[in-house]
């Protein structure tokens, strides 16, 4: 009989996750948090600004060579389609690379599609990485969290990348749909675990002042880049 030791993560930042509190709660990766749902083991391999590539050169290694697992996780893509070099070939290839490696080792393997309002500039190359996406995980056989739609104030921080701390159990709740619906037993939901410690009126003006000054900076800083761009490659003025 396999001994399979819970959920393993392969991705990103959004995948090893930390960061700041959000109204008392800590920001856990959404996998950690997924695992949480399951009542599994976890072992995290992401790290912070890995691209496809990264995940099959440096975490794929690291996992042992006999380890089996009841659900594998990939979240990658968001520090691909943000770089100006992105090449959909380059990732089809690692991604699918990845999501082999974790369907012979898994019982369960879920991939997830990048959101379209991601970054600020916004990435350039989503709607492509994502077809990259749905294709590689129809041909490993892997379960598919949808990501194209998420996006809120209170779920992504001012950068439009990264989750927040309600944001990691938002999407933790949608993984563990996806896998209720596949037949995964789901034990507990991450949103009955978690405890807002200002939901005041008071609190959630603060929040909502603090938000709006860190999304002004970047917008800030996402139009001046813009304008850069522009002024470099000889068009001048603004976009229209």
């Amino acid at each position: 009989m396999t001994c399979r030791l819970g959920v393993l993560a392969l991705g990103d930042s959004i995948t090893n996750g930390g960061g700041e509190l959000q109204s008392g709660v800590a920001l856990q990766s959404w996998a950690l948090w997924t695992a949480r749902g399951l009542a599994l083991p976890y072992t995290g391999m992401a790290a912070d600004g890995a691209r496809a590539a990264d995940v099959v050169a440096r975490q794929l290694p690291a996992v042992p060579p006999d380890a089996r697992y009841d659900l594998g996780c990939l979240y990658a893509g968001v520090n691909d389609v943000r770089a100006p070099d992105f090449d959909a070939d380059a990732f089809a290839r690692d991604h699918a690379t990845a999501l082999a490696f974790l369907a012979a080792r898994c019982e369960r393997v879920l991939t997830a599609t990048l959101p379209l309002d991601l970054g600020r500039p916004r990435a350039a190359w989503t709607v492509e990485a994502n077809a990259v996406v749905e294709r590689t995980a129809r041909t490993a056989g892997a379960l598919l969290l949808d990501l194209r739609d998420f996006g809120a104030r209170n779920l992504v921080m001012a950068d439009h990348v990264h989750p927040t701390a309600f944001g990691q159990v938002a999407i933790a709740e949608r993984a563990l749909g996806v896998l209720a619906a596949d037949g995964m037993p789901v034990r507990v939901r991450p949103s009955t675990l978690i405890s807002p410690s200002d939901s005041t009126r008071a609190g959630r003006l603060r929040g909502n002042l603090t938000y709006a000054y860190r999304h002004a900076k970047v917008s800030a800083r996402a139009a001046a880049l813009i304008a850069r761009s522009y002024a470099a490659s000889g068009r001048g003025g603004a976009p229209s």
